[in-house]
């Protein structure tokens, strides 16, 4: 069905895109996803629950089959129009009905004509969701049954979420502005993570030891270290520093003011993408040697018993790897 007046009206634009329905103590015959090119209005995809994949260039006047080549009869979990190709399409099958316990995930670059597998690393499980990311057509993320995915290559091989329980992954839904990824998960609530440190990554970019993404501007507040009330926790800043490890190694991260190293923070990197909380803070130490050679800046102590790094420009190093630190 189709409504141009925000759903205060509908007119059908197909007759029935399924295999007609088939009757059961748990009856089928229902369409499960639709999807709508963002480069062509009415370059529309639907999928059934019992194996169809239909497109239409057309709005709906004409529909055609693409699932001819797929395993058949198995439920249509999600088909995606891609946002960065007019002629791609991604389409995840789900076989728990029959027993079948198979990653089917598959790319088509001419509207479904021909497919490509593309599951190298899922582990064997029934796929419920794909999405592409907004700004790199080569980073795809991917909900099974038992984990949640991202491949950094348009599903030429994919890598596991840690952190998260083997629980079904439902949904996934990619919060532009923030760059937050969020899976919604059946029983096991919902899990944010940041992925703009995703939009840089390439194939090359995974053969190296140690990369440091670019790290967000932050503001500072007179506020940092006090709470509005004595039952209420003080407010800390935190900034999060982005890391991408190509093996299990433990690392110094040092913050600098221009040649001096403020604080050093030993972490153990996990193999893949680590993510860092640093709270700004500085010991006494560090303090009195910063302010020896910034004689017009004073950093008191905040209500907590904390000092927190004040205005200005300083560096994240992490082995060879240096990113800037603003706080402006």
């Amino acid at each position: 069905m189709r409504s141009l007046n925000q759903g205060d009206d509908w007119e059908a634009i197909s007759e029935d895109l399924t295999k007609g329905g088939k009757k059961g103590n748990v009856a089928f015959g229902t369409l499960t996803t639709i999807s709508e090119s963002p480069f062509q209005f009415g370059l529309i995809y639907t999928g059934s629950d019992d194996g169809l994949i239909q497109v239409t260039k057309n709005a709906g006047a004409n529909w055609d089959v693409v699932s001819t080549n797929l395993p058949q009869d198995l439920w249509i979990t999600r088909v995606i129009a891609s946002q960065h190709k007019k002629e791609r399409v991604y389409a995840t099958l789900n076989g728990y009905r029959n027993d079948d316990f198979k990653s089917y995930v598959y790319m088509s670059d001419d509207y479904g004509q021909n497919w490509t597998l593309i599951n190298a690393g899922i582990a064997n499980a029934p796929v419920n969701v794909i999405k592409e990311d907004f700004n790199n057509e080569n980073v795809l993320y991917l909900g099974t049954d038992n984990a949640a995915y991202v491949s950094f290559n348009k599903g030429e091989k994919w890598q596991i979420f840690k952190d998260i329980p083997a629980v079904a992954v439902h949904d996934l839904v990619i919060h532009e502005e923030s760059g937050d990824l969020l899976l919604g998960t059946h029983g096991r609530s919902i899990y944010k993570t940041n992925i703009k440190s995703f939009e840089d990554v390439s194939d090359s970019f995974l053969n190296k030891d140690i990369v440091v993404f670019e790290v967000d501007a932050l503001r500072y507040s007179k506020n940092w270290g006090s709470s509005w009330s004595k039952w209420l926790k003080p407010y800390e800043p935190s900034v999060a520093i982005s890391v991408y490890s190509n093996k299990n190694q433990k690392l110094d991260i040092e913050i600098l003011s221009e040649d001096k190293v403020l604080e050093t923070i030993s972490y153990q990197f996990e193999k893949g993408f680590n993510t860092i909380s640093y709270d700004l803070t500085l010991n006494e130490k560090s303090r009195k040697s910063f302010l020896k050679k910034n004689t017009s800046i004073d950093i008191p102590e905040a209500k907590n018993g904390k000092y927190y790094l004040p205005k200005g420009d300083y560096l994240i190093r992490i082995g060879k790897n240096i990113q800037e630190l603003e706080i402006k």
